[in-house]
């Protein structure tokens, strides 16, 4: 069996990359499996997805997916919370369940040798999960203390403060994806249990295996696993609000008084993870600040000193998401950071993107894709699900390399033109109000400061 480094054409550089070979099916209650066997290493790695994600949260709720994901491992079957982690440790396991915008994704990792007792986990956490009224309670309570101590870590904060100012609090990307101590209090019991009994049906649900496994003997133990779901409906893409079109400049300022540096992201409307424009943006994006040698990063660590790190964040998801600097600095820095940071943005805008330039971002993603991608167990069962969740065919990664080298200096100009403008920038800044207040007014007519002792992140609930 070829791995997937050796499906790596090379001459004398990485000139194309191939998916390995899998299968797919439908279960008779709709589940899709998709299998990829690679016999490099003895190990299985297993995901499930389920579609919705934080997006599926309803409101007032945010949240209710990711406890819900949370749960899962809090008693299933016949097993405790406890009996559930002793059984994964026996097995030298790897278990995780997170949500994401648009998927709420179980993620389980053990030896080939113990696929059966290892599915039977999985199979009691995603069908059999008993949502003790105590252990929801604890799982509650436990995630609101985490969502208020996220206020001492400043850089999630900010991220999370942005989601509200950018997206506003109709859109589901504008709300807490973990939720926080407003919509957290309002969970109960019952409202966990329906929101399983919504999403995790047949119809709804992918799998995705990738690893040292027989094709037939492991459908089979899936169609165990799985089989018996009920069929239920697939979640319902929800036709979301647009993103609000800023037609001025916004500034959020986030009071942190024992601050001795200010976290802050300047973002813009981006694209979606479909988007017929989605390479040329990640070239634009991996030169202007998503790498270590981009334009952001070089202007504010390497040549100024400014911040250990800078970068450009090209949010894709389901829906058109941000496009967004994020940095930090020191207190009595925030003005001449947040300005070079303008400066950056301005000088991309006027100058475009050059030929040497393109052709050294297209390097550093090809170089970057195969590692990053198609390496491991659980990379491969992680794209094969994001393939099945957004509707992509193989030739995503078959003919992704042939994508990228077709981006001329124009198509890359044109992206700068469409998604990286200097109007309209919403700007959140998490600090010491008081020592930066009057510096960053200049930025936005249209200003917002939230204390971080306030409830939630800024939106409405």
């Amino acid at each position: 069996m070829k791995t997937a480094a050796a499906l790596l054409t090379l001459a004398p550089m990485a000139l194309a990359v191939t998916l390995p070979p899998f299968e797919k099916e439908t279960l008779p209650n709709g589940v899709t499996v998709c299998l990829m066997p690679r016999r490099d290493t003895p190990l299985i790695a297993v995901q499930v997805t389920l579609r919705g994600g934080s997006e599926a949260d309803p409101a007032g709720q945010a949240g209710l997916s990711a406890l819900t994901a949370e749960l899962l491992r809090r008693g299933s079957g016949s097993r405790t919370a406890d009996e559930f982690a002793e059984a994964l440790d026996y097995l030298g396991a790897a278990y995780s369940a997170g949500t994401q915008p648009q998927a709420i994704v179980l993620r389980l990792e053990f030896l080939s040798k113990d696929a059966e007792a290892a599915l039977g986990l999985l199979a009691d956490a995603v069908a059999r999960p008993a949502f003790a009224e105590e252990e929801v309670r604890k799982a509650v309570e436990q995630a609101a203390d985490e969502v208020r101590s996220l206020k001492d870590q400043p850089g999630q904060a900010a991220q999370l403060y942005f989601r509200s100012l950018f997206y506003g609090p109709e859109h589901p990307y504008g709300r807490p994806p973990r939720g926080d101590e407003i919509s957290l209090a309002k969970v109960s019991r019952a409202d966990v249990v329906a929101h399983h009994k919504k999403l995790y049906t047949g119809r709804n649900l992918i799998v995705t295996a990738a690893g040292d496994f027989d094709s037939g003997a492991f459908r089979t133990l899936l169609r165990k696993t799985f089989g018996g779901l009920p069929a239920g409906e697939a979640y319902r893409w929800r036709e979301a609000p647009p993103i609000p079109a800023a037609k001025e400049p916004t500034l959020w300022l986030i009071d942190k008084p024992d601050a001795t540096q200010t976290y802050f992201l300047i973002g813009q409307p981006g694209l979606a993870r479909t988007s017929p424009d989605r390479v040329p943006a990640q070239l634009v994006n991996a030169l202007f600040g998503g790498r270590f040698t981009s334009l952001l990063n070089d202007a504010l660590r390497v040549d100024s000193g400014l911040t250990y790190g800078a970068r450009s964040v090209l949010d894709l998801n389901r829906l058109p998401g941000a496009i967004s600097m994020y940095t930090f600095t020191r207190t009595d820095a925030t003005k001449q950071a947040v300005d070079l940071a303008l400066d950056v943005l301005g000088k991309l805008r006027k100058n475009g993107v050059n030929e040497e330039q393109l052709a050294s971002t297209k390097a550093y993603i090809k170089g970057s894709y195969p590692t990053e991608r198609l390496e491991t167990a659980d990379q491969l069962a992680g794209l094969l699900a994001e393939m099945e969740l957004y509707g992509l065919g193989r030739d995503e990664v078959d003919d992704f390399f042939a994508r990228v080298d077709a981006v001329t200096v124009e198509d890359a100009n044109r992206i700068v033109r469409k998604y990286y403008s200097s109007d309209a920038l919403q700007f959140l800044l998490l600090g010491n109000a008081s020592a930066i207040r009057e510096s960053v007014a200049g930025y936005a007519e249209k200003r917002k400061e939230i204390p971080v002792t306030s409830p939630g992140f800024g939106g409405s609930h």
